[in-house]
């Protein structure tokens, strides 16, 4: 049996006979610091940019973190904000030719004018240069006049639709591009999110996470380097 130990410590049972482990890496990052962030006042702007923080918090990403070697994919949302993180933080990855993919099931979990995205033409046309690849982006991706997509049961569906495409994916270790609210609904880590932010992400934070199989859906688990990064305390095996 195995507890996975939250910050706030509530222990979540696994079954470790119904999981599968994959040599399947990935790291997820919330977007660096933007418009939206600094002034509630802010999120009645449209998909906001990064400030200048925020840009120089996507170059320490690229600066610092240790695992660019081993990246084979970099997968953002699609918001402007979340585009530029993985650009700018992720630059090694874009030199030698590494794919930087746009996917919508990444969007944050809101209808604020700051959580919804550009027209999809509109995003082509200020990327137009880059290495994004906007193929599994389609027109009207960014429309949220249903609000039944943003309730707890669609955003979890989202969520679980998310790690399906992740674990379809040939590549071994993937980079996540994502927002502070869904990255929680991604990981099932739920630690940390009573606040006025609303979330336990801080920008341009980053974790890792191994995605593993199960019966009913994949998984993601923390690894011990992420949790002992954070100061949290590491999972504890018990005999059955």
């Amino acid at each position: 049996m195995l507890f996975r130990v939250s910050a706030n410590d509530n222990k979540h049972i696994i079954n470790t006979n119904d999981l599968h482990v994959v040599t399947r890496t990935i790291y997820c990052i919330r977007h660096g610091q933007g418009l939206h962030n600094i002034l509630p006042a802010n999120h009645d702007l449209q998909d906001p940019l990064l400030t200048l923080f925020g840009e120089q918090q996507c170059h320490d990403i690229a600066a610092t973190i240790p695992f660019h070697d081993q990246i084979e994919l970099v997968v953002t949302s699609p918001p402007r904000r979340t585009i530029r993180t993985a650009l700018l933080g992720f630059a090694p990855e874009v030199t030698r030719g590494v794919q930087v993919l746009a996917l919508p099931l990444l969007q944050e979990a809101s209808t604020l004018p700051c959580d919804t995205g550009s027209e999809l033409g509109i995003i082509k046309e200020e990327f137009k240069d880059s290495a994004v690849d906007f193929s599994l982006v389609q027109e009207g991706w960014h429309l949220k006049q249903d609000t039944s997509l943003i309730k707890s049961a669609a955003l979890l569906d989202r969520a679980d639709a998310t790690r399906r495409w992740l674990q379809s994916r040939p590549e071994k270790n993937i980079v996540v591009v994502s927002h502070g609210c869904f990255l929680h609904f991604l990981t099932d880590d739920w630690s940390s999110t009573i606040n006025a932010q609303g979330t336990g992400w801080a920008n341009a934070e980053f974790r890792s996470y191994e995605l593993c199989d199960s019966p009913d859906n994949p998984l993601l688990l923390e690894t011990s380097e992420s949790k002992l990064r954070r100061g949290l305390s590491l999972c504890v095996q018990t005999a059955e």
